[in-house]
């Protein structure tokens, strides 16, 4: 079992095409898990993640703020509490449309 604090995992800028968005690495591999990484998103005002699209599913939980995810099928709006599930290979952004920081968990499974 390993228990620590999620400040001690540094923070860092999200991938290209990210505006005000950072990641942290909380459960990966070095950690012991070798199915799935967790992740903690922190996203500024008005910042977004790219449109993209990839070959794994994602588990997401809104912690903190409020705005919208973008699919193929339209924005679905967030806020605390919300839960996203995002199929492989289907396009989507999370956008801050609140006035606070927005904060969600999201787990992958590992490429195989």
């Amino acid at each position: 079992m390993k228990v620590f604090d999620y400040t001690e995992i540094p923070a860092q800028k999200a991938e290209e095409g990210a505006s005000s968005v950072t990641v942290r690495w909380l459960i990966t591999k070095d950690t012991g898990a070798p199915h799935f990484a967790m992740r903690l998103f922190e996203m500024g005002v008005s910042g977004y993640s790219p449109y993209h699209e990839h070959d794994w599913e994602h588990e997401v939980f809104i912690l903190e703020g409020e705005g919208i995810v973008r699919s193929e099928q339209g924005d679905h709006p967030f806020k605390p509490g919300t839960v996203v599930f995002i199929p492989p290979n289907e396009k989507h952004q999370f956008r801050n449309t609140g006035k606070t920081p927005v904060r969600f968990l999201c787990l992958i499974p590992y490429k195989t």
